[in-house]
């Protein structure tokens, strides 16, 4: 698993006064870096070898301004040339948020997908959830 904390500005809450919805897949996405590392450890977007397929979110409580948060990354399924990552926030102890994006491994140039080199496979199961 990996795992970073986000402290939310004010400017991410919304009229109602907590968390806005917005920023649960961008907080997402920018807590899948590691991820990303383990295919192009400069994340150069030259040489970038993956795309999202899918993502999805769901919402299990608020969030709130002045409390911070935990991004909880796991890899949640690994194919031969896509994977799943999925992902929890939590503040305050509870899970408030969940999600997966599809990520594929994929060749720009061929404009087709590609399989997972078995040393990044390796890289990808030690992060799967404990059983």
């Amino acid at each position: 698993m990996f795992s970073e904390t986000i402290t939310p500005r004010f400017s991410d809450t919304d009229a109602l006064g907590h968390i806005n919805n917005t920023m649960v897949p961008v907080w997402f996405e920018g807590a899948r870096d590691p991820v990303f590392r383990l295919f192009m450890p400069e994340l150069d977007t030259g040489n970038w070898r993956l795309i999202l397929a899918k993502i999805d979110v769901t919402y299990h409580g608020q969030l709130f301004y002045g409390q911070d948060i935990e991004v909880r990354t796991y890899i949640g399924r690994i194919g031969g040339a896509s994977f799943d990552v999925y992902q929890e926030l939590w503040q305050q102890g509870e899970k408030c948020a969940s999600g997966t994006a599809v990520m594929v491994h994929f060749c720009y140039q061929e404009q087709a997908s590609m399989a997972i080199p078995q040393a990044i496979k390796v890289e990808l199961e030690q992060h799967l959830p404990a059983e």
